[in-house]
Order: C-alpha cells, then sequence, then structure tokens
C-alpha cells in the first residue's frame, strides 16, 4: 500500500537560514494557553540545543508557529529538529492536560486503527520549509514573522505579541523574556 501523503524535500546548504511553519491538530488555537506556549518555548530551546542551531526568529500563533533557524553545523536534519520540538511538546502537553483535568485530552485523541488511539497535538505532516539564501529575504521573513498577530488582529503592535521574537529585536539591550526560548538574532553580515 503506498501512501498519498505529500513527502516534504529538505535540503540544507552551510549558511541558510530555514523558514519554518508547522500546525496544531486541525487547526484548533491550542496555542492560545500560556502554559502550553511555555513548554514548546523549553522545547524550542532544547532541541536548538541538541541539534546546534540558533533561532533567528519565531512567533507562536494561536494555532501555528513560525520559526528562523540557522542550523551551525554542516550536518543538518530538519525532519529530527521538528521531532525533536514536536514530540516533547506533546507528551509534555497530553501531561499537562491530564492534570488540569482538561477536557481536551480526550479531545485529541484520534483512532488511528482498529485498537489503536493516540493523542494528536501537532498536525500530521512536514509543515512548510523554505530555505532563505538572501539577506533581505531573512529580513523579509522576520517582518513577516514579526507582523502575523498584528495581521490577524490580535494586537496593535507587533512588540507587543508576548510569544514573539519582535520585543528582543526592537530592544536596544536584547530583552530577554525568560517565558521565551533564546534568540541568537542575525547571522554575521545582516544586521
Amino acid at each position: 500500500m503506498t501512501s498519498d501523503r505529500k513527502r516534504l524535500k529538505r535540503f540544507h546548504t552551510p549558511g541558510d537560514v530555514h523558514e519554518l511553519t508547522f500546525s496544531c491538530y486541525g487547526g484548533r488555537p491550542l496555542l492560545s494557553d500560556n502554559a502550553v506556549c511555555k513548554i514548546l518555548c523549553q522545547s524550542i530551546d532544547r532541541a536548538m540545543n541538541r541539534h546546534r542551531h540558533r533561532l533567528v526568529a519565531f512567533v507562536l500563533m494561536p494555532e501555528h508557529v513560525h520559526l528562523l533557524i540557522l542550523p551551525t553545523s554542516i550536518e543538518c536534519d530538519i525532519g529530527a529538529t521538528l521531532f525533536a520540538i514536536k514530540r516533547p511538546v506533546s507528551y509534555r502537553v497530553k501531561q499537562y492536560y491530564e492534570a488540569t483535568d482538561s477536557c481536551l485530552r480526550s479531545e485529541l485523541v484520534v483512532r488511528e486503527r482498529e485498537g489503536k488511539s493516540a493523542f494528536r497535538f501537532w498536525q500530521e505532516g512536514a509543515g512548510y520549509d523554505r530555505n532563505l539564501l538572501e539577506p533581505k529575504s531573512v529580513l523579509a521573513a522576520i517582518d513577516y514573522i514579526h507582523l502575523n498577530p498584528v495581521r490577524r488582529g490580535l494586537v496593535t503592535r507587533a512588540r507587543d505579541w508576548k510569544w514573539s521574537s519582535c520585543r528582543w529585536y526592537l530592544s536596544d539591550r536584547r530583552e530577554v523574556d525568560s517565558d521565551l526560548p533564546t534568540i541568537h538574532g542575525l547571522p554575521g553580515g545582516l544586521g
């Protein structure tokens, strides 16, 4: 039996910034809970360290995530990086839902096949992955990411959205929020 699911071809050239987008299961606003966002930010930090990537920019939207990452080694497996972010989040969020007796715990259980069910926090599939080769493309992606909450009407100014790297970029002192993942900023030569 062959799968009709699209396979995302990923490639990596040292120095390329990767723009990654992935979504919550069914497009649900599962990232509207601050505790869940903190769990995700911790997982992003751990994955960046483990896979030797720099987080350039990010935004957590209620139902999806945008990351700009720069791998710092020649060996790069974006799929493994995403797995290192998403799997621990699913596990910890499931525990969180159980501890808080959230109805989402049962609502996110799907039947995979006869006798087999699974908790689904993330939408299946590879998500979106684009290599950014030009400095202007990286800068445009950062602006796009930071303006997501404004375009959606969640805030009037990008800097007001907590779950974003925008404030870090706008602050002379590189404002750090302990709830957020570590931001390394633009690769050398971009600003």
